[in-house]
């Protein structure tokens, strides 16, 4: 009994406590990198609104917070596997955290976008559209694998059931859509007409292997939450994921209809153009109806975890990112159809994100202030994850 009492002592002792130096780095995850991917997609959602040239300075100087932002994350989270590489190798066995992964080449895709959007006034056409197609192919390759790895973890390594199952099984399935997106957004600034032919056709690769996979999850999803209702709390945020492969997938229709008819006039296929944009844009607008949906759904359910209290935790970016990528879709939609009601709906959903983003950031900045939100998940049995700690993550 007095050791019992001794080690609950030491446990609420170390409540109040801050993690000793070093914690960072051993307790940092890829889930950091979902703050890359609210702060990206909120600068590119205030570049959609022209008529407002301040938030252009404003989403200008979240695109290079954001570059701060992630060359940080990946500093710690490589240093991470330099000095502890068994403790995150372990990562690959968790059926939560391993799914975190996919934020990494979709944080990088906001960077590439933005450096469509900002670049060209600071280091010109030509060096922005280098750097951009480099980074490109690259997170194409990030993209790839965490769509292969992580599913290949989940069938071999990892315990799931349709219980405990929520829509993170998206996020390592949704970057190569993500991908998609920015290549159909660097169609217009690629001059080699045959370079231009192989990224529109990566990308429609890559759609391919994103959205029919996602909206298949989404059918589970659905039957998940009519047989076992809502997650724990802790999961709340979950509840805006579904949102995401549906706002992506949409954009990414909306942005070849507009640029692939040019690309294969180019290249000879001039008698596709008019059929793919049309079906293109018709694809769009039927996800992004179907959005419309799951928007209204997110917003029910998280006014109904708002009732018990939603305890903070890093999985509240998971609000940001959704929302953003149906809002620039949205203000996509709108430059394509004459229609003033879209343009409003797209002005009040980054307006809204902005707000989130604030809260959210506010929040994080608290948790790395006591560094309550430093905890892997996959050491969690590590006595010197304090209780506090542990209620800080979503599990």
């Amino acid at each position: 009994m007095a050791r019992i009492i001794s080690f609950d002592s030491r446990l609420a002792e170390g409540r109040h406590r801050p993690s000793h130096q070093g914690q960072i780095v051993r307790h940092f995850t890829p889930n950091w990198f979902a703050t890359t991917m609210g702060t990206g997609i909120l600068s590119i959602g205030l570049a959609q609104i022209p008529s407002q040239p301040l938030l252009f300075l404003v989403g200008q100087a979240l695109w290079l917070f954001n570059i701060l932002i992630f060359s940080l994350c990946c500093a710690l989270y490589l240093t991470r596997w330099m000095f502890y590489p068994h403790e995150a190798a372990k990562i690959f066995q968790h059926p939560v955290a391993s799914m975190f992964f996919g934020c990494i080449p979709m944080g990088l895709a906001t960077i590439i976008n933005g450096f469509l959007i900002y670049g060209p006034s600071h280091l010109g056409g030509h060096l922005t559209t280098l750097i951009a197609i480099s980074l490109w192919w690259f997170d194409v390759a990030l993209s790839v694998v965490c769509g292969l790895v992580v599913p290949f973890m989940m069938f071999t390594r990892q315990s799931h059931t349709i219980e405990t199952m929520t829509a993170v099984w998206l996020l390592p399935i949704v970057a190569c859509e993500v991908a998609s997106v920015s290549g159909g957004l660097l169609l217009p600034h690629i001059d080699v007409s045959t370079a231009e032919l192989a990224v529109m056709t990566v990308s429609c690769v890559l759609w391919a292997c994103s959205v029919p996979l996602a909206m298949s999850i989404l059918v589970i999803l659905f039957l998940r939450l009519v047989l076992h209702k809502l997650p724990h709390v802790g999961m709340a945020a979950t509840s805006w994921l579904a949102l995401g492969p549906i706002g992506t997938g949409a954009l990414s229709l909306f942005v070849m209809s507009q640029n692939a008819p040019e690309v294969l006039a180019a290249n000879g296929l001039g008698s596709m153009a008019t059929a793919i944009a049309g079906a293109s844009f018709l694809g769009g607008l039927l996800l992004w109806g179907y959005g419309t949906w799951w928007l209204a759904i997110a917003l029910m359910i998280t006014l109904r975890y708002l009732k018990d209290g939603i305890p903070y935790n890093i999985g509240w970016w998971g609000y940001t990112f959704p929302l953003g990528v149906y809002a620039v879709a949205t203000a996509r939609l709108a430059a394509i159809v004459p229609l003033a009601p879209l343009g409003w709906m797209a002005s009040i959903l980054v307006g809204a994100l902005a707000l989130v983003w604030i809260i959210v950031a506010l929040r994080t900045l608290s948790g790395i202030a006591d560094r309550s939100l430093f905890v892997a998940p996959c050491i969690a049995n590590d006595r010197e994850i304090t209780a506090s700690q542990m209620d800080n993550f979503s599990k």
